[in-house]
């Protein structure tokens, strides 16, 4: 598609946030908490650990950095949000924890309980 001007070009920015919208919608969304004391605890860890994960067990998933989730006695915290569903906060979550939260939550749909300290419902 030629851009013929600023306005082509607003279109066209607007139909690829669209279409990322509309992407994101589907797929389960992990958030971790990468605030100072989510970075102090191990939160970048953690983080990549998720991302191995998820391509080990072959799931498509939104990946966000978020700022301080405000609970710090509990970093680093990963909120994990399924397509159309509810949203759980896992707390002290570990590196070894990954392979457990993306089987259990994200492949089983089953939260898991231990590490659980928060569950958003209708968000």
């Amino acid at each position: 598609m030629p851009l013929n001007g600023r306005e082509d070009l607003e279109a066209l920015r607007k139909a690829a946030q669209q279409r990322l919208r509309e992407r994101d919608e589907e797929r389960p969304k992990v958030m971790v908490g990468m605030g100072t004391c989510g970075i102090a605890a191990g939160a970048q860890a953690v983080y990549d650990a998720l991302v191995a994960a998820l391509a080990r067990h072959g799931v498509e998933a939104t990946m966000v950095k978020t700022g301080c989730i405000g609970m710090c006695v509990r970093e680093p915290l990963v909120d994990i949000q399924m397509p159309h569903g509810e949203r759980i906060t896992y707390g002290n979550v570990k590196p070894e924890d990954a392979d457990r939260l993306v089987e259990g939550h994200i492949v089983r749909g089953e939260v898991v309980a231990e590490l659980a300290v928060a569950r958003f419902v209708g968000v």
